[in-house]
């Protein structure tokens, strides 16, 4: 999918970006009733860092996303955002802190009584001290992202199952946050707009350099991430030359009876001797 360049805008945000971790679990527990959910889990996500989780359904992979959000509380452990304990946080406080903070959902939970222009606008019409023309030219900013300028006065009923997506991380991406959260984003899509959708993670995580969270069941959207660029001159994701490494920093993380196996880059989990996970990815 051939896509448009951003606004030279957009990355002076990247410069700025502060150093350190940008999300961090330390020794996290959660159950539900008798049964463990995550037992003791610690890692961290780097400033403009992208991290895939995956793991068997049910491994605790979205409940990592939730803890996040302060939409769950651990029963152990510390959780920061943005330099934040969110552990300790009011809803209030989170309220605040989840500006900063957007999330891609599996089905993109748009209303289907609002057009894509009023979708994609939404939370900047929640904020109620923007001017009509800003959100005018954000949310044609955000749909040129995903190259869908051209839906912006149709109702999610008319668009297909990964038109519904793109337009859902233009809503997410149109507050510009500073972490991203993908809930299994190509769930239930064909290969081909599986594709297009992680081509345009792929340029967000390239370009915008937003530190990111995605969960997949796919490990073919994982190994695309690693081993795909999104080339601005050509406006399009290209594969990494061989024995090379993405400029941003890509992680994988895999989750096992509630705990985290593996933490690292592409290179360590194609040469780990762990047999299940050898057994995993194979």
């Amino acid at each position: 999918m051939s896509t448009p360049t951003l606004p030279t805008e957009a990355q002076a945000r990247v410069d700025s970006q502060p150093r350190g971790d940008a999300v961090t679990f330390e020794n996290v527990e959660l159950a539900f009733d008798s049964k463990v959910i995550l037992d003791g889990i610690s890692f961290r996500l780097a400033h403009g860092e992208t991290k895939a989780i995956f793991g068997v359904a049910g491994s605790g992979k979205s409940t990592i996303l939730k803890l996040a959000l302060g939409l769950l509380k651990p029963d152990a452990g510390h959780i920061t955002v943005l330099g934040e304990d969110i552990v300790s946080m009011s809803e209030d406080q989170l309220f605040e802190l989840r500006r900063k903070v957007g999330i891609v959902f599996q089905e993109s939970a748009l209303f289907d009584s609002l057009t894509v222009r009023e979708n994609v606008a939404y939370r900047l019409l929640e904020e109620g001290n923007i001017s009509e023309q800003e959100i005018e030219d954000r949310v044609r900013e955000a749909l040129s992202f995903v190259e869908l300028e051209h839906t912006v006065d149709m109702y999610p009923s008319e668009l297909s199952g990964g038109m519904r997506r793109r337009v859902g991380i233009a809503r997410t991406i149109i507050t510009h946050p500073e972490v991203l959260l993908y809930d299994s984003p190509t769930g239930g899509l064909d290969p081909v707009t599986s594709n297009t959708i992680i081509e345009l993670i792929v340029k967000q995580r390239d370009v915008y350099k937003t530190s990111s969270l995605l969960v997949t069941h796919r490990l073919q959207d994982a190994f695309t991430l690693g081993t795909h660029y999104f080339d601005r001159a050509e406006n399009k994701m290209k594969p990494l030359p061989a024995h090379t490494r993405a400029a941003v920093p890509m992680g994988f993380l895999i989750l096992k009876d509630g705990h985290i196996i593996f933490d690292g880059d592409l290179k360590s989990l194609r040469e780990t001797q762990d047999p299940y996970i050898r057994e995993y990815i194979s």
